[in-house]
């Protein structure tokens, strides 16, 4: 059955269901690479060297076996497939009126502009957590456990907020998410042991998914109708981009002060210029009511 606008109240539900499952799917994967690192012997593998080999071999048999359904989703197509040159030109125009269209929209600008700062700290705690960890001198085993806890938490969590969204706002269910990603940003820089670094990596996985999630649902109540596949080629392409500033904040902080916690703790200023710019996006239209 397509999905119409009618369909717009059920969006947090199915981007939680989304990215619930990729956690899932993603912790178990990861938690057999990591048996097969540390306990080799389980697998029949030599060692731990052999073990980290034949992990990258089950991440590519992973994507290839979850790829096949995919083959069997139909798309009811309305057009006709253009030839290479005439599609690349279309593409091209295309991209410059989404462009254009984002540009007149500032309810589309703000938001894109609010997940552009906020993403980019999350990235930037995603991709930072292990170093920073390993900085303050934590095992290297506790760390991978907490890698696990944000898969496996961020499961039900992702559903959580899904169903949070639906009740309260994806909007507010976003804030909720910032909030709790700032609050960790601070309480990060008085770890001192593993069980501090734990309660971090349970606080992230309350709310890593739920604020992937929301910003997916409420972007696509913002889009416009039947322009879906264009508008989340730039959301995409935003997210992708947005591991920028994070780490460029962190790498100056930690040379000027010298300090690994203080580098950290200057996250929270994407949380907050992110959060300012969330504020803009109307609440009836990131609700999905459309003028």
């Amino acid at each position: 059955m397509p999905i119409t606008w009618d369909d717009e109240r059920d969006y947090d539900l199915v981007s939680g269901y989304g990215y619930a499952l990729g956690y899932l799917g993603g912790g178990l994967l990861f938690l057999v690479n990591v048996l097969m690192v540390t306990k080799p012997a389980l697998f029949g593998i030599a060692d731990a060297s052999t073990g980290v080999r034949l992990s990258f071999v089950t991440v590519g048999v992973w994507w290839v076996l979850f790829t096949i359904p995919a083959l069997f989703i139909k798309e009811n197509r309305t057009d006709s497939p253009l030839p290479f040159g005439r599609a690349i030109g279309a593409g091209v125009r295309e991209l410059a009126g989404t462009i254009r269209h984002i540009r007149g929209d500032r309810t589309l600008l703000w938001f894109l502009l609010a997940y552009w700062f906020y993403i980019d700290g999350v990235n930037t705690i995603v991709k930072m957590a292990v170093d920073y960890g390993l900085s303050l001198g934590l095992k290297q085993d506790a760390l991978i456990t907490a890698l696990l806890l944000v898969q496996f938490i961020g499961f039900p969590a992702a559903l959580v907020f899904g169903w949070l969204g639906k009740k309260i706002g994806a909007r507010a269910g976003i804030f909720i998410g910032i909030a709790a990603y700032a609050a960790g940003s601070i309480y990060a820089y008085f770890l001192k042991t593993e069980a501090d670094f734990y309660g971090l990596a349970v606080l992230i996985g309350l709310v890593q998914g739920g604020v992937q999630s929301l910003s997916r649902s409420l972007y696509g109540r913002l889009v416009p109708p039947g322009k879906a596949g264009e508008f989340f080629g730039i959301y995409n392409l935003m997210g992708k981009a947005s591991s920028i500033l994070g780490p460029i904040l962190t790498g100056v902080v930690a040379v000027v002060t010298h300090d690994s916690r203080l580098a950290i703790v200057s996250i929270v200023i994407l949380f907050v210029i992110g959060g300012l710019f969330l504020m803009r996006v109307p609440a009836h239209q990131a609700a999905g009511s459309r003028p």
